[in-house]
């Protein structure tokens, strides 16, 4: 079980050791086994199937690591990144919680293995003939990651283009913009992405809400209608952040006439541009689905109702919410800054068991990862089940991100700032649908949730 007293491993002090590990490719004799792990028949399929999505020209990685020369000059710090779980960009505790995600990008560890001993091994190309054939990726610097499956969104509409210093404060920007729709539709899909590659410089995150007139809640059972919030945030983007599609049960409602409201946090990266902006692409269900999909924010906080954290200390806080009715969740993220350690979701049933959903021990600030649940692991929440929410921060000389220990730290906006946010995407449900898929989970093999110890 995590503990919040616990500081970094030395391990994650990559920023300082990263340098001296680059310089020194590996070059043990390894063992036996080592001696035949390859590039070619071993790490590539690897790399193509958790890491050039990323690791490519024009998109978010530093480097590209599409061919063999440019895995084996990067062939150490790989090795590291890989050893000590900061690559693939994941974080969620591989022991605690449900394991299984769409869009799961770890490796195994087989897989993290192989690349250990490929490293150790000298990182050998082997037989050309054994290599993979490079994934085809869109061409530019702009592409939809949804496109592959959906192709083109239905529905496409263009951010505020702001303006962006070299230098300077974090700067936000508000911005209405409608959507153009004349009839209702329902969102099968939704993706915000950075409009160019400059764009993605230099935007921190984005916001996309969705502004409608409803008469109550469309979608949601009558009987918890009245405790749902609604429209709302309809999609974020920050690095590392994809699209969603949802279940051919559920969706989002736009109505005719409705608008996104657009938040639009630059940061300066010594680039200056005059038209930052993100595009925001929805895809459409070919007919009304039975249930609605809402994203909805709980704020983990202390007894007082504030985020609180102390100079030279690790800070822990925790939210309780009650679901109204029965809900499956269909994804989360966490959301923290620079001193972001962890977060941690719990289910409490309301017969007393206690169950961990999700814990991210190894939360990276810098690449927000939503954690979306496959279909047979999707929780399954029962009305009046307990949802609890605990966050971590640390605000120690040993967290290699943090700009000032010796600064105390509440809520605010800015990256130096603080936040403890869990998204949740939750689709209401009725009693007797539950109740069928419930019965239908239970025939079927457990999804792999933990206990709480």
């Amino acid at each position: 079980m995590f503990s919040p007293d616990k500081r970094y491993r030395p391990s994650r002090r990559f920023r300082v050791i990263g340098a001296a590990v680059l310089c020194s490719l590996g070059s043990s004799a390894g063992s036996s086994v080592a001696q035949d792990v390859t590039y070619a028949a071993d790490v590539e399929p690897i790399l193509y199937e958790n890491c050039v999505q990323c690791h490519r020209p024009n998109s978010i990685a530093p480097m590209s690591l599409q061919t063999f020369e440019q895995a084996r000059q990067y062939a150490s710090l790989i090795k590291f990144r890989v050893e000590n779980r900061m690559m693939p960009p994941w974080g969620l505790n591989p022991h605690s919680g449900i394991q299984d995600y769409k869009n799961n990008r770890d490796l195994t560890e087989v897989e993290r293995q192989t690349i250990v001993e490929w490293v150790d091994a000298g990182a050998p190309l082997g037989d050309a003939d054994d290599m993979t054939p490079r994934p085809d990726f869109p061409d530019g610097d702009f592409f939809w990651y949804l496109g592959g499956d959906l192709g083109e969104p239905d529905l496409v509409i263009e951010g505020p283009a702001v303006p962006r210093s070299a230098v300077g404060p974090d700067m936000w920007y508000d911005v209405v913009v409608p959507t153009g729709l004349t009839e209702e539709r329902w969102i099968r899909a939704v993706e915000i992405r950075p409009s160019n590659e400059r764009s993605r410089e230099v935007i921190h995150h984005a916001l996309a809400s969705l502004v409608q007139s409803e008469s109550g809640v469309a979608g949601v059972p009558a009987s918890v209608s009245d405790r749902v919030r609604g429209p709302g945030l309809l999609q974020n983007y920050a690095a590392g952040a994809g699209g969603h599609v949802f279940k051919p049960d559920a969706g989002k409602l736009i109505l005719p006439g409705s608008a996104i409201s657009w938040e639009v946090h630059t940061t300066a990266k010594g680039l200056e541009i005059s038209d930052a902006s993100v595009t925001l692409g929805l895809w459409f269900h070919d007919s009304p689905p039975e249930y609605r999909t809402i994203l909805t924010t709980y704020m983990p906080r202390n007894a007082n109702g504030q985020l609180d954290i102390p100079p030279g200390r690790i800070a822990t806080h925790q939210g309780t919410w009650v679901m109204p009715g029965p809900v499956r969740l269909e994804s989360f993220q966490p959301h923290m800054h620079m001193r972001g350690k962890a977060m941690m979701t719990e289910a409490i049933y309301p017969d007393g068991r206690r169950e961990v959903l999700t814990f991210v021990d190894n939360f990276q600030w810098d690449f927000q990862t939503t954690f979306i649940y496959e279909d047979d692991a999707a929780p399954l929440l029962p009305k009046g089940t307990m949802v609890v929410v605990t966050s971590w921060h640390d605000n120690t000389a040993e967290n290699p991100n943090n700009p000032d220990a010796n600064q105390w730290i509440g809520w605010g906006a800015r990256k130096v700032d603080e936040m403890s946010i869990a998204w949740f995407n939750i689709t209401y449900l009725d009693q007797d649908y539950f109740e069928e898929l419930v019965a239908e989970r239970e025939r079927r093999p457990a999804a792999g949730g933990d206990d709480a110890p």
